[in-house]
């Protein structure tokens, strides 16, 4: 994912959940409380420990990009 955000400037939601799924699986994605596909809490430490606070989550557009 950091990857990808450092080649491209972002990515959606939806394209994070597709990378995680095809790389590891679906039990790394979850339904959330909303109704929205989510990635797993343990996927999410994992990815702000390798972005060291240089990606930031955009809740309007559903997306992380570099900051």
């Amino acid at each position: 994912m950091v990857e990808e955000i450092r080649f491209t400037g972002a990515l959606r939601q939806e394209d994070a959940i597709a990378l995680v799924r095809s790389h590891y699986g679906e039990s790394f994605v979850f339904v959330g409380e909303n109704g929205n596909l989510s990635l797993d809490k343990e996927v999410k430490k994992a990815f702000r420990k390798l972005h060291r606070g240089r990606i930031a989550w955009d809740r309007d557009g559903f997306l992380w990009a570099w900051t």
